[in-house]
């Protein structure tokens, strides 16, 4: 991040006002990138969410001895756990959170496509969902992304180092069977902090979710 900033006026040097110019764009783009969860709306939603899912839902089935794999693979020390996605619906997100959330593995970081409004851009990154920042949501090029890149690739190895679960969606709803391109830079991402030894290793766990009907 500090490469990236610098890159933009090399001539600055130490001066402080530049410098804090350089914070407050990175304290912008991470505020775009996550915000602070919210243990309040956290105990709420996992109040609501059951009496949600019974009325979408006659009912819920997961593979006891899948998600016994699972439960092992959490415990592994120093080994964070990216789930790699299909997207059927919206609902996928609240779904796989409050599976993961019950079972214990932990409140997950949910990546979510930018065709949000504001306020529920706001509620859902409170609840652990998170968004490339404005500009890198367009498609998939070749270009320097610059410091929201480089802020990004920050953030995303310290979810990492924090182990905490992250769930990466690899297509936009309705399914069109190919990787999506803000999938592709979620992924980078995760690649690069494995390539920059971040974390020593990553378990990956491919998640398919189907409905009878999709909500």
């Amino acid at each position: 991040v500090q490469d990236a900033a610098s890159g933009r006026d090399p001539a600055s040097g130490g001066d402080e006002g530049p410098r804090r110019r350089w914070k407050e764009e990175i304290s912008r783009i991470l505020g775009e990138i996550q915000a602070p969860l919210s243990p309040l709306l956290l105990r709420l939603c996992h109040w609501l969410l059951p009496k949600l899912l019974t009325r979408l839902f006659l009912g819920v089935q997961l593979h006891r001895g899948q998600l016994e794999m699972v439960l092992r693979a959490a415990r592994t020390p120093e080994v964070p756990l990216v789930f790699l996605c299909s997207h059927q619906s919206q609902v996928d997100g609240l779904l796989l959170s409050f599976v993961l959330l019950s079972q214990g593995i932990g409140v997950p970081r949910v990546t979510v496509g930018a065709r949000t409004s504001p306020r529920l851009r706001s509620l859902l990154q409170r609840l652990g969902g998170i968004f490339l920042p404005s500009g890198m949501a367009q498609a998939w090029s070749g270009r320097d992304e610059g410091l929201p890149g480089a802020v990004l690739d920050a953030y995303v190895q310290e979810v990492l180092r924090s182990r905490q679960p992250l769930v990466l969606f690899l297509e936009e709803p309705p399914a069109s069977l190919r990787l999506a391109d803000p999938a592709r830079r979620w992924l980078l991402r995760v690649l690069r902090a494995l390539r920059d030894g971040a974390v020593p290793d990553a378990l990956i766990v491919p998640v398919g979710i189907a409905y009878d009907v999709a909500p």
